[in-house]
């Protein structure tokens, strides 16, 4: 149903046109037609007296690229207005009015440079993950989301829920923006014993969010929700301003001191990166407790992004260590006392690819896992594209002991494994120059290839992965993909790689996950051809399982 009832002409205080359209809301959705790079216009709704949503959008004139979708649902039947700063008469987005009871269409999902399983947005920007947690039997992912253009912008937190971490269905904004702010990243728990309080109506485990009002008060909030689904956000923030550059608080339960711990990456004078720690027993006092310095300007360790967790090493329930890392993924080893943390060795890198930013894991984890997603910056801004940005695939973190001391292991959960269709499997074969017909009988878009290599004689190890090289230096030790670089040791004179091949790159793991290289490529969907071979000297194939994968997305 399309209604109109009021088109004004108006100025603001700056003296830019501002259009007016008054409408009924009758259907849940209001459509917002989007042209990719037109002029960013101001959009506000009003029910009334009250500016009930906002944000900025590439606003189409005539023709548009994709729809983008504002859920006013909650005020159906009610007069509400649409009020854009235009040069126009009226507003052509706008007219007519259009709405809708459904955000789907048969293109979503589909789309050429559609990660095919990595979570994608349905529409709009997508980047860092945000409140990762277990709730209610299902897997939780919010993240910063523009669901209004595909660049930057308008910073909401989108929502989806998984019950295999592999198949995720996208719900409606979680947090929108409020009169504080843009909403930045954060994280989330569950609130077993209700400290907080919010706890009703026979739920006495509330899910609790916490992020950054960012761009007005810098003020750190707090919302929950009784079901995991409608969210209510507490009126006063739990930590207020410290410096502008304060964000990304992340909150864990700390089982020996009996207490939440709020980590909070906090930029002091001159530039100088540190994460500050906070104590509470409710969730909403909260007391500074101390802080670690990082890096200064340029030197990003510990910027951003804060993830705080404790694993045992090797497996070992008696020997456990705490993990501090920012948002390049740089890290910390040490022990906390609840108050403090103490490293014993810092500066870590745990993955060498590009473009892997922002990670996040899951609190509530009901296998007890510590599970990691992080954001990937693919490249999938295209034409007209309605969707932009990835998330890499969840991977499982375990702390390992190697000849340099205690490291960082990631390995893609076993969940993955349930997306193996076709599998081919060869072992003991001679790898040559002169012969690439190894592979020869495996095609595929998505592909897991596990591979171990002896290289024996040979200088060079090359796997070309749909047109794609990767290049082992056998005497450097040393991985090349697409320009980026990695060192990665023999171990017991072997090379075992693990590669999870999508439309917008690809996964490395090398050495059962001591190496992690993620490294974005959109491939030729025409070429699905596979090659291994050896240079300056013969190598052996130890063994190699190649399996064609499945997609994500339900058709």
């Amino acid at each position: 149903m399309l209604f109109i009832s009021i088109v004004a002409l108006v100025l603001n205080a700056n003296g830019q046109n501002l259009s007016t359209q008054s409408f009924q809301a009758t259907h849940r959705y209001l459509k917002i037609p989007i042209k990719n790079g037109a002029p960013k216009r101001h959009v506000e709704v009003w029910l009334g007296n009250d500016k009930v949503r906002w944000f900025d959008a590439e606003l189409a004139d005539s023709t548009y690229d994709w729809i983008a979708y504002l859920d006013i649902g909650k005020w159906k039947g009610q007069q509400l207005k649409v009020v854009a700063n235009t040069s126009d008469k009226e507003i052509p987005s706008f007219n007519p009015i259009a709405q809708s009871d459904t955000d789907d269409n048969d293109k979503v999902y589909t789309e050429d440079r559609r990660g095919q399983f990595h979570f994608s947005a349905k529409r709009g920007w997508l980047n860092d993950p945000n409140g990762l947690v277990f709730f209610n039997g299902q897997y939780h992912l919010f993240f910063q989301h523009n669901p209004y253009g595909t660049n930057w912008g308008n910073m909401h937190w989108g929502h989806a829920v998984s019950s295999d971490l592999l198949h995720w269905k996208e719900l409606g904004k979680a947090l929108y923006p409020d009169e504080s702010g843009v909403m930045f990243s954060g994280g989330a728990v569950v609130d077993s014993n209700n400290t907080v309080g919010f706890g009703k109506n026979g739920v006495t485990s509330p899910m609790i969010l916490f992020y950054t009002a960012a761009e007005k008060s810098w003020g750190q909030g707090l919302a929950y929700s009784l079901d995991g689904q409608k969210f209510e956000k507490m009126p006063n923030h739990i930590l207020d301003k410290i410096t502008a550059g304060n964000r990304d608080p992340k909150v864990i339960w700390h089982g020996p001191s009996k207490q939440w711990v709020l980590v909070l990456y906090v930029e002091e004078e001159q530039e100088q990166h540190t994460m500050q720690i906070f104590t509470s027993k409710d969730l909403k006092m909260w007391t500074f407790a101390s802080k670690i310095k990082g890096g200064r300007g340029n030197d990003r360790y510990l910027f951003e992004c804060p993830e705080f967790f404790e694993l045992a090493v090797d497996g070992n329930p008696n020997n456990k260590k705490w993990v501090l890392t920012g948002a390049n993924s740089q890290y910390a080893i040490g022990d906390f006392d609840g108050k403090s943390f103490h490293p014993e060795i810092e500066r870590l890198f745990s993955q060498y690819g590009r473009d892997y930013y922002a990670a996040q894991t899951f609190s509530n984890e009901p296998k007890k896992r510590r599970i990691e997603i992080g954001w990937w910056r693919t490249h999938t801004n295209q034409g007209n594209s309605a969707f932009n940005q990835s998330m890499s695939i969840p991977m499982e973190l375990k702390l390992k002991s190697t000849e340099k001391g205690i490291r960082l292991f990631r390995e893609p959960v076993t969940e993955l494994q349930k997306l193996r269709k076709e599998k081919l499997s060869i072992s003991r074969k001679k790898i040559s120059s002169n012969d690439s017909s190894l592979f020869q009988h495996f095609k595929a878009e998505l592909a897991e290839l596990d591979l171990v290599i002896d290289p024996q004689q040979a200088k060079n190890i090359q796997i070309n992965v749909r047109g794609l090289a990767i290049n082992y230096n056998v005497s450097t030790e040393e991985l090349l993909v697409d320009n980026v670089r990695a060192q990665v040791p023999l171990r017991n004179k072997k090379l075992a790689l693990k590669l999870l091949v999508d439309r917008t790159g690809l996964e490395l793991f090398a050495q059962n996950g001591e190496v992690y290289m993620p490294i974005n490529y959109n491939f030729d969907r025409n070429n699905l051809t596979y090659e291994l071979v050896a240079f300056n000297g013969e190598a052996v194939l130890e063994s190699a399982d190649l399996y064609t994968l499945d997609g994500i997305w339900i058709k």
